[in-house]
């Protein structure tokens, strides 16, 4: 036993029994579980409301796709985190506080992305309520602080107040909208969403003080599995803006929440690594669209994304998703490499991931196959 206790002790579990490691189980398998089941109802219900997008010459559906996955993946998410919440209350009162400002702006988020995904609004309102939401995080103490960050000047008060507060401002914005425009070919966005939450989780948990980001990331992590079972090419359901505003947003978020202060700085370059693709996949995009004389980059869609691209060369959705989540997860090796996280709690991690991904594909294929055949499928199993 005491061996054994010793084994998690490497990979950042305290109590291998205790109600902390249990709580965070219990949030990852009910995000995951009730994402999985609630989506077929989600699906059947968008589908006689009309929630669904309409096939283009930028979609590869050819019927309408019911939109509304990012709503079942927010319920899962929350859900996930009430569990723990039961289980092991957050006594710190300002990571409370945080946590809630992350929960209250997510759901703002994903209100606005659905509503969105349904009417259409304007790229200026869409960015107005980005900003407002990381406001809402940036009050609450969740920013980035410049003199923290190694090789850096110390800077002035004065300056360097206004300067993080612009950083972290770019941070929040920019990362929920690179996510938002990754999202382009099924299982892209729910997969490397699984991964980057997985790859943040395992960093996080070697660190006493972030408790709370673990917590988090389990919740999304498992949501994001139970959504990719029905997202996998040929998808069932895609999260539409609502459910890419929410991972984008969120990860942007956890990135800042309960950071030691001596190592602020590493904690950030692991989710910079981490989220290298759809950071690098927007950049090259909104270079490209400027470059090309459009003046509003985030409001004219195009085919210049990595995952079109790689879309372009491969021919087939599933080989493209399966590609960009091996790009995601080497650079997940190489944040947590930064980070200093010992080699077999990044080994064990990997082969988590790949464990998880294999057995959601590989249901989701299954199932797709006795469709094909005119199979019934159990309830929930679609």
């Amino acid at each position: 036993m005491d061996s054994l206790k010793a084994l998690a002790a490497q990979f950042g579990i305290a109590d291998l029994f205790g109600r902390g490691f249990l709580s965070v189980l219990l949030t990852f398998l009910t995000a995951w579980v009730f994402t999985w089941r609630f989506i077929p109802g989600v699906r059947a219900f968008a589908l006689e409301v009309g929630w669904a997008d309409q096939p283009n010459a930028r979609r590869l559906n050819k019927e309408p796709l019911p939109n509304a996955g990012g709503l079942a993946i927010f319920a899962g998410f929350l859900l996930g985190v009430v569990v723990a919440w039961a289980l092991r209350p957050i006594v710190i009162e300002q990571v409370n506080i945080q946590v809630l400002a992350i929960l209250l702006g997510g759901a703002v988020l994903v209100l606005v992305g659905f509503i969105d995904d349904q009417y259409g609004l304007s790229p200026a309102f869409r960015l107005g309520v980005q900003a407002l939401a990381a406001l809402l995080l940036i009050v609450n103490g969740l920013r980035i602080d410049l003199n923290a960050i190694p090789f850096l000047p110390t800077l002035p008060a004065a300056l360097n107040d206004p300067l993080s507060f612009l950083v972290t401002l770019l941070w929040i914005v920019g990362l929920t909208n690179a996510v938002n425009l990754m999202d382009g070919v099924d299982g892209v966005v729910g997969g490397v969403g699984f991964v980057v939450s997985m790859v943040l989780l395992a960093t996080a948990a070697q660190f006493a003080d972030r408790a709370a980001a673990v917590v988090l990331l389990a919740g999304l992590a498992g949501a994001a599995l139970g959504y990719l079972r029905h997202n996998f090419n040929p998808s069932r359901i895609i999260m539409g803006d609502a459910g890419a505003y929410l991972f984008g947003y969120t990860l942007a978020a956890v990135s800042l929440l309960g950071t030691l202060k001596v190592s602020a700085g590493a904690s950030l370059l692991v989710p910079l690594l981490v989220l290298a693709l759809p950071l690098f996949d927007t950049t090259q995009v909104v270079i490209g669209r400027l470059a090309r004389g459009i003046r509003n980059p985030l409001g004219h869609p195009d085919k210049t994304h990595i995952h079109h691209r790689v879309l372009a060369r491969t021919a087939s959705a599933r080989r493209t998703a399966v590609i960009l989540w091996g790009v995601a997860l080497a650079c997940g090796v190489l944040g947590m490499l930064a980070q200093g996280v010992r080699f077999p709690v990044i080994l064990a991690t990997v082969l988590v991931i790949l464990v998880c991904l294999w057995f959601v594909t590989y249901r989701r294929v299954r199932a797709h196959g006795e469709e094909v055949a005119g199979v019934p499928s159990s309830p929930g199993s679609g």
